[in-house]
């Protein structure tokens, strides 16, 4: 079995069939591994994830060229539904909770998807509200009138109850508070560290973004620019200027606190 989970080989895409958005990206994440997909606005970034999740035709999008290859098959044509059966489950800018629902309501839609039955239901919320204790305090509370914070956290615990193998999460530090930005990026890597969850994820704040992934791919202009070890990425002064637009970034020291979240 290849180590790799998901390939994206020269992807192109275009919304209304003439407006380009991307032309050439092409990254792979390796199963156990999380990836970031970076750069300034307009450089790509969603259209690539919503490729990836199959929600580009919701948009008036399509995929005009190259392949993307989930688990070893070829997933262009499928549908969202069969690729978060499959396992790929997105979380898409803005949050998109139900705000009519609680957040526990919200949680559980999550399982749904997936026949689960109550008991197993109750496990993962257990496991949900252990990763994101401010939920369990405000699981019973209205989500469109909880904070953007809790909203964030309520839609990747709702991901996470469909038990996902790839989390896509398009711009999750939008409208953050660094130190929510902190503990949310915290939660996600130690569900990668702990159950070995492989995780996609497009961000504009660099400086978070390198500090906890594995691999990124700055994209340009709808193009992939350049690729390579987070590490790596982090010590070259040029990533910002060169790729970013010169945006400032805005980060939080690290911290030994797993759930950073808990004190905002």
């Amino acid at each position: 079995m290849s180590d790799v989970l998901l390939s994206v080989e020269g992807l192109a895409a275009t919304y209304n069939h003439a407006i380009r958005a991307v032309s050439d990206v092409s990254f792979a994440v390796r199963r156990g591994e999380i990836v970031a997909v970076l750069g300034a606005n307009g450089a790509g970034k969603s259209t690539t994830l919503q490729a990836i999740s199959a929600l580009l035709p919701a948009r008036r999008g399509q995929v005009a060229a190259g392949r993307i290859i989930f688990d070893g098959r070829e997933i262009v044509s499928a549908s969202p539904a069969k690729l978060v059966r499959a396992g790929i489950v997105p979380v898409l800018e803005d949050r998109h909770c139900f705000p009519s629902l609680t957040v526990e309501e919200n949680l559980i839609t999550g399982a749904i998807g997936r026949g689960a039955k109550s008991r197993a239901i109750r496990s993962d919320l257990d496991e949900v509200y252990e990763l994101f204790p401010r939920l369990k305090r405000h699981r019973r509370s209205v989500s469109g009138l909880t904070s953007g914070g809790e909203q964030q956290m309520t839609a990747i615990g709702r991901a996470l109850m469909s038990h996902p193998r790839l989390l896509v999460l398009d711009e999750p530090s939008m409208g953050l508070a660094p130190l929510v930005v902190e503990g949310i990026f915290r939660a996600l890597k130690q569900l990668n560290s702990e159950r070995g969850l492989s995780i996609l994820v497009a961000e504009q704040n660099s400086t978070v973004a390198l500090r906890f992934a594995d691999h990124a791919v700055v994209l340009e202009s709808g193009r992939s620019a350049l690729s390579g070890a987070s590490t790596e990425l982090r010590s070259r002064d040029d990533i910002k200027t060169l790729y970013l637009g010169g945006s400032p970034q805005i980060d939080v020291a690290e911290k030994p606190l797993i759930h950073a979240v808990v004190t905002v």
